[in-house]
């Protein structure tokens, strides 16, 4: 690790601090997550972030010194209620746009779930529909065997009752006449 600082990874280490002393739980874990992984790809230790606030304890950064002089000559820190009102609103909308994308990812979660059930449920009826299909021709050609057979018993049938019929008896008349 140099010597110098540079002023950029400074801010961020501080804009990180900060939101891991908050009380809000999900942004401080967030912070915390961001800060281990900027330590890994730094290849900064522990030890060493130890050091940095160290060399930077006994002498703050030029802004840090005339934030805190501004800090005891005024309450508001310079900071004026219009400025203030705006931060507040700020933070309201940020908080009310993180809760809204909290509730739209847990609804594309959602509908993501039930688009899968019905893939799920098209494929089950494709498969099933595939099924029927194959065994329509086989239903068919059995119908259309059963009607063939079924004509040609009942000609053969028609054809046996006509042949066990008597023979048609002759009229006797002409010959009881002379």
């Amino acid at each position: 690790m140099s010597n110098a600082l540079d002023p950029r990874e400074l801010k961020v280490l501080a804009d990180i601090l900060a939101l891991v002393l908050e009380e809000h739980p999900g942004s401080s874990s967030n912070a915390l997550d961001a800060l281990r992984k900027r330590a890994r790809r730094n290849a900064i230790t522990g030890g060493a972030l130890k050091n940095l606030f160290i060399a930077i304890a006994p002498e703050p950064p030029a802004r840090t010194r005339a934030r805190a002089r501004a800090d005891s000559a005024g309450s508001d820190g310079g900071m004026s209620t219009a400025a203030r009102a705006q931060i507040t609103t700020l933070t309201n909308d940020l908080r009310r746009l993180d809760r809204d994308l909290r509730t739209a990812r847990a609804q594309g979660e959602s509908l993501r779930a039930e688009l899968d059930q019905t893939r799920m449920a098209r494929a089950t009826l494709q498969s099933q529909l595939s099924a029927m299909r194959n065994r329509a021709p086989l239903r068919n050609s059995l119908v259309a065997i059963a009607f063939v057979v079924g004509t040609l018993v009942g000609i053969a049938s028609t054809q046996f009752v006509h042949r066990l019929e008597l023979p048609p008896q002759t009229d006797n008349l002409p010959y009881l006449h002379p």
